[in-house]
């Protein structure tokens, strides 16, 4: 077993089992908040996630703008 370091491994919703990798790319490939969580299921069940994925869309955001 390997154990990696890669950021975008990291579990954000472990009620779908999204990654930070797939919703970054997600975000990067012009989805909403809304439409992510249509795609991966994300933020459709107990809602723990929601504020870590929130402040994760709005870091993407500012380096998008930066």
């Amino acid at each position: 077993m390997s154990v990696t370091n890669n950021p975008d491994d990291e579990t954000l919703c472990f009620c779908s089992g999204t990654k930070r990798g797939q919703i970054r790319r997600l975000y990067l490939a012009g989805m909403s908040m809304q439409e992510i969580a249509e795609q991966t299921g994300a933020l459709t069940g107990c809602g723990g996630c929601e504020w870590e994925i929130e402040y994760f869309l709005k870091e993407l955001d500012s380096q998008r703008s930066a």
